[in-house]
């Protein structure tokens, strides 16, 4: 019997020591992934189901056509200068322009349009950096609604509140994404590591502060050629973010139609759609 007992201590003892399997890359990345997206609860989860199928296809695709669309207005279209461009994307059909209202497809069409380099570079560094992970974990139809959400609440707030200019540019998609993500981690802080919480807000708060203040340099101060553009849309598509996105995006694991703080946010944002609509063909200053 001491024998027997010394013997499964033995097996005992060898089989703690043993050391667990190292991990793939696909599975270090996924690890990554989940650090940055859920919380702690959620993570296990995820890493059981962690797969790359379907791949990213929504932010993917949206951010290829929006750097098409630019190369045909930088390369094919009448430009004094393709660094920031005028002539041609002032006629597109894309832009959203106050006197083309009646046109509504502007109203989500101008998010593939962009004034110059540095607002298709920041676009698409930001969506990308911030979509590919954030559709891994929630997949392209959750992404897809928060940044179309974030496109169309961008445009008709600015139709509101900057009635005369025109709007180009996928920030309203873009910063949805940002004010979603913004959010979780903001309710999630107490549950992460401290210095990693704040390192995250600290970059969230660099990234969108460099890009508002470029947005609103470039609107008041400097003397650049080209259209005056509204910015409205980057707080329009935040608040967008922090509402329906944080929602979407705190589902992980749960069916989004059976969440009442889903259908409250989409109540809220058809109430502002119906009030944009009305706005538009009643109220507005623009003839």
């Amino acid at each position: 019997m001491e024998l027997e007992r010394m013997s499964g201590w033995a097996e005992e003892t060898e089989d703690t020591e043993k050391d667990p399997p190292p991990k793939t890359c696909w599975e270090k990345f996924h690890t990554t992934i989940s650090n940055w997206m859920l919380p702690p609860d959620h993570r296990t989860t995820y890493m059981e189901r962690a797969n790359c199928l379907p791949p990213p296809i929504f932010i993917i695709s949206i951010s290829i056509i929006e750097l098409g669309v630019f190369i045909y207005y930088a390369v094919w279209m009448p430009q004094k200068q393709w660094i920031t461009l005028d002539t041609g994307i002032t006629k597109s059909p894309f832009i959203y322009r106050p006197d083309k209202r009646e046109e509504a497809w502007r109203f989500l069409s101008y998010m593939l349009v962009h004034a110059g380099v540095q607002h298709i570079i920041g676009n698409l560094f930001l969506q990308l950096f911030l979509g590919i992970p954030l559709e891994m974990v929630h997949k392209g139809h959750r992404v897809g609604l928060v940044y179309i959400a974030g496109v169309i609440g961008g445009s008709l707030a600015s139709s509101i509140f900057d009635p005369h200019l025109a709007l180009v540019g996928a920030s309203g998609g873009v910063y949805a994404l940002i004010g979603g993500y913004f959010m979780n981690v903001i309710v999630n802080f107490k549950d992460m590591v401290p210095l990693f919480g704040i390192f995250r807000i600290i970059s969230i708060v660099l990234i969108v502060g460099t890009d508002v203040g470029f947005a609103l340099y470039r609107r008041y101060i400097s003397k650049v050629a080209g259209p005056q553009v509204s910015f409205v849309a980057h707080f329009a598509g935040g608040l967008a973010g922090m509402t329906i996105g944080y929602t979407v995006f705190s589902c992980f694991d749960k069916n989004l139609i059976k969440d009442p703080r889903f259908w409250i946010c989409i109540a809220a944002y058809v109430a502002f759609l119906v009030f944009a609509v009305f706005f538009n063909i009643f109220l507005s200053p623009v003839s």
